[in-house]
């Protein structure tokens, strides 16, 4: 343990346990349980994680049964990455796992190093209350162990990586006593969508929370199932192991975990084999607007504790589910609503489901229900919210004196809530005489009317955050409780109509990438799987819409190529290219888009035979199309362009349909393959109809090549600015006739067939390379990584 050194590393202190072991798992078809050993101080201590289930999920001996619960097993221990020297985790895991453990190790560490170390935390104490906010790249102090390394290489037999099936249609919520899950599965059973209520009944007593609800689901809702842990037992044993928390943790009253701030996947993942098994695609999590922070606090950027709850996390899941082929996707409906107005809609539309919240963590039993203790800090919050909303606290088990004492103490203890939230609830108690002195807490009254209305922020709750088949009907409902829309400008909230916005049609960055991931490999002579847009019926391309969101759209020209290429050099290549990629691709294939054969070729016009089109007639040709694959779910356009005169028009074109569709767009006019083919040319100046362009024809289409009429023509310029092949060169634009007699700009009498295999190969390996990245990335995870 690195204890010795205080003073180089003032964090060792944090370094108490040698090595947290987990796994391997053992399964049975409903039960998962994984040893958890600690080594410390020379000593070895043990226990074990349960998951129980009360279905068969479980193949046991069946590789994807054990990379899952093996990936279940793991959750728990990534809370103590910042006190273990190695993490050893025993069990099946890919690279896509690997990563997945290491990223959430470090955001963990980091979250627990500022949450619970450097902010008031009555749990802990000794040297550990004392420390400086060291800055570090990476607070995870454990070496992250996986002795089983190598079994997804030495064993593709067992086909243990092998993506899910999922049901865009079957919708599973994290369920709980809340009023987010409440309202998360009321509006979408309303909207008439298959709702699966996952409950995670965990050991200790904040079961409690969930009971009520459960009993009901359970005996009146088709679907609901519940998953037992014993994680609250475990977290319990693992604090003993760290001197600098109080023995009498437990004895402690306060609304937050004593160190542990990795909770939610904990849950979410014991959900992970009833989706699996019941075919389910969307998994969604009751999380608000206000859950999605980025913070700084004495400089060091974090998360605010709830990483977990921000839609970060559920981007986060979802890529990882995709790049495992789990045809899930993670979202929560509620990030526009603030807690009052969630509070709002789930009081006046369904008050059956507002009677069985529980939102307390220090419940207690009253003969067959669960009622709240009417003292914490959730308790306050939530019957302030009621009595504000003028709703009846005793619906849901609240008694007289115990709403009397919250509003009492509302100005003295105040309230966990977002500023802007906290303040619209002290300005409505205060209008209705409920509020006894000036304040909720240090927040005064003030009057904030974006909180009862729906809040688009690009950040915290973007339109396209939730899929596009959800949007129109929940926005109608959200909207006959709301005060109107508001989305963010600036710093500034702007009134206006989602429903009429063009942010309705934007598509969901995930989708398609998620249902794609989960489907089945193409069999021999299914139609359906081609990647040629041009051969699918509508239903076909229905389908394999649904599997692919990357397109390839092949644009060309029809122009001289000298005496010896044929006119329709630029979109043969252009075609080829983009089929022979899709045909490299693992699949999901990309979908190859029909040609555009014209081009912006003018300055070829001094030949016969050459025919353009104008840049802005390419360009909003183009811009069309991207809108139109767009709106039919691709959110990946790769333009391949065969013709540099093209560039300017199709750059433009890319711009639009980016800014105006949301969604990646690029031009390859051979920036992926251009140094590595100017490599293998001897010209300069090499750029039309001369050793490359003829090299690339003679390898696939000999027969058009007229060699006995090629001619070399390299041109000289006044400036080496302006030659075509110059690192420094300018674009600069020409007439081809004013430069060479016959069209050729270097030299095709040093073409051959294999130079042009080379460059064939050249450029359809590196283009298969970008297309595969685009295929496991996000828009989100495109534009930026996170922390």
């Amino acid at each position: 343990m690195n204890t010795d050194n205080p003073k180089q590393d003032p964090l060792s202190v944090l370094g108490v346990i040698r090595r947290l072991e987990v796994g391997p798992v053992q399964l049975k078809p409903r039960v998962m349980t994984a040893p958890y050993r600690v080594t410390r101080d020379g000593e070895v201590h043990e226990n074990e994680l349960i998951y129980r289930f009360e279905e068969d999920v479980f193949v046991p001996g069946e590789p994807a049964s054990i990379n899952l619960a093996s990936m279940m097993a793991a959750q728990v221990a990534l809370n103590y990455g910042l006190f273990c020297d190695e993490l050893v985790f025993h069990g099946w895991f890919d690279e896509h796992d690997r990563g997945f453990i290491e990223e959430m190790a470090q955001n963990t560490a980091r979250e627990i190093f500022v949450k619970k170390f450097l902010e008031p935390n009555p749990f802990l104490r000794g040297p550990a209350t004392e420390l400086p906010p060291v800055k570090l790249e990476s607070y995870l102090r454990a070496n992250l162990v996986f002795p089983d390394e190598g079994q997804d290489k030495s064993s593709k037999d067992k086909k243990w990586t092998q993506g899910w099936k999922g049901q865009r249609n079957r919708h599973a919520v994290l369920s709980s006593g809340g009023k987010d899950s409440l309202l998360t599965f009321g509006l979408l059973r309303e909207c008439g969508h298959d709702v699966h209520p996952i409950f995670i009944n965990e050991s200790g007593r904040h079961w409690f929370t969930a009971l009520n609800a459960y009993r009901y689901f359970a005996a009146n809702i088709r679907n609901t199932a519940r998953v037992w842990t014993n994680s609250d037992r475990l977290f319990s044993w693992m604090l003993r192991h760290l001197p600098f928390v109080r023995k009498d943790f437990s004895r402690i009253r306060s609304d937050q975990y004593p160190i542990r701030l990795w909770t939610v996947a904990v849950f979410l993942f014991g959900a992970l084999p009833i989706l699996r098994k019941r075919g389910i695609a969307r998994l969604l999590i009751g999380d608000e607007f206000d859950t999605t922070h980025k913070l700084s606090h004495r400089g060091i950027s974090h998360y605010d504790g709830i990483y977990d709850q921000s839609r970060f996390f559920d981007n986060a899941l979802t890529r990882y589910f995709h790049r495992k082929g789990w045809a899930i996707s993670q979202f929560s409906i509620l990030r526009p609503l603030s807690e009052l107005l969630i509070q709002k809609i789930l009081v006046e539309r369904y008050p059956d489901l507002q009677n069985l919240q529980v939102s307390c963590h220090a419940t207690h039993k009253e003969e067959d229900r669960v009622h709240p203790c009417g003292r914490c800090e959730k308790c306050r919050r939530i019957l302030a919210m009621l009595v504000a909303l003028e709703a009846e606290p005793s619906n849901c088990g609240y008694k007289q004196e115990q709403i009397a004492s919250c509003l009492k103490n509302l100005p003295v203890k105040g309230i966990n809530q977002e500023s802007s939230g906290l303040q619209h609830l002290g300005f409505i108690l205060k209008q209705k005489g409920l509020l006894t002195e000036g304040s909720i807490g240090t927040a005064k009254p003030r009057r904030r009317p974006e909180i009862m209305k729906l809040r688009f922020d690009p950040e915290k709750s973007p339109m396209e955050d939730i899929p596009v088949d959800l949007r129109e009907s929940l926005y109608w409902l959200y909207l006959e409780h709301a005060a109107g829309s508001v989305k963010r400008k600036g710093r500034v909230w702007i009134d206006f109509d989602p429903l009429d916005d063009p942010a309705m049609t934007r598509p969901y960055p995930f989708e398609s990438f998620g249902v794609r991931a989960g489907a089945p490999p193409s069999s021999p002579g299914d139609r359906s799987k081609s990647y040629l847009l041009r051969e699918l019926t509508w239903p076909e391309a229905e389908k394999r819409l649904e599997e692919v969101d990357v397109a390839l759209l092949p644009v060309g020209s029809i122009e001289q190529h000298g005496p010896h290429l044929p006119l329709d050099s630029d979109a043969f290549d252009a075609e080829h290219l983009a089929h022979k990629v899709a045909e490299k691709c693992s699949d999901p294939k990309p979908l190859v888009l029909p040609l555009i054969p014209y081009g912006v070729s003018y300055h070829h016009e001094g030949f016969s035979g050459t025919i353009s089109i104008s840049p802005d007639t390419l360009s909003q040709l183009v811009y069309e199309i991207g809108m139109g694959a767009a709106r039919q779910g691709i959110t990946k356009l790769l333009i391949i362009n065969g013709h540099g005169g093209n560039s300017p028009a199709l750059n433009f074109a890319a711009q639009m349909i980016n800014r105006d569709a949301h969604i990646f767009t690029c031009v390859d006019t051979g920036e992926t393959s251009d140094p590595d083919v100017d490599a293998l040319a001897e010209t300069p100046n090499d750029v039309h109809a001369g050793e490359i362009e003829t090299s690339t024809t003679l390898a696939v289409r000999p027969d058009q090549v007229r060699m006995e009429k090629a001619r070399t023509f390299i041109p000289q310029f006044s400036s080496r600015y302006l030659n075509f092949t110059s690192k420094r060169r300018v674009n600069w634009y020409a007439h081809t006739a004013r430069i060479s007699p016959e069209g050729v700009l270097g030299d095709p009498t040093k073409a051959s067939r294999d130079k042009g295999r080379q460059i064939w190969d050249l450029m359809i390996t590196n283009l298969v390379e970008l297309v595969e990245d685009l295929k496991g990335l996000s828009l989100d995870e495109i534009y930026q990584r996170r922390y």
